[in-house]
């Protein structure tokens, strides 16, 4: 197992994944944001079931910033109870978790 996650996030809109995805890269807390379009999801929420149009955002980071990128996503997410789960990437070209780790440990610009 390697010290980098992958970050699981779905959220409200295209709007909001690009603006999560491009702040916490821009802040050094994630490498990288892909923005998968538009998922269907179904989920228990308040005793109703419900069908909602989200996106979902893939974060890259490292174990050194994960605390921290959790903090800011649930500091900027429009849901009171946001989807957000860091995977542990087993394993992968070492070429690009160095560079995961690279990016997320420089100070922002």
């Amino acid at each position: 197992m390697t010290d980098c996650f992958l970050v699981y996030v779905t959220t409200s809109s295209r709007d909001e994944a690009r603006e999560l995805g491009r702040t916490v890269v821009e802040e050094r807390l994630a490498a990288c944001a892909n923005i998968i379009g538009a998922i269907e999801s179904f989920y228990h929420w308040e005793g109703t079931l419900e069908t909602a149009s989200e996106c979902l955002l893939i974060l890259k980071t490292s174990k050194l910033k994960l605390a921290d990128l959790s903090t800011r996503l649930l500091k900027l997410h429009s849901y009171s109870c946001p989807a957000i789960v860091a995977l542990p990437i087993q394993a992968g070209a070492q070429v690009f978790l160095d560079w995961i780790r690279s990016e997320v440990e420089l100070e922002p610009t």
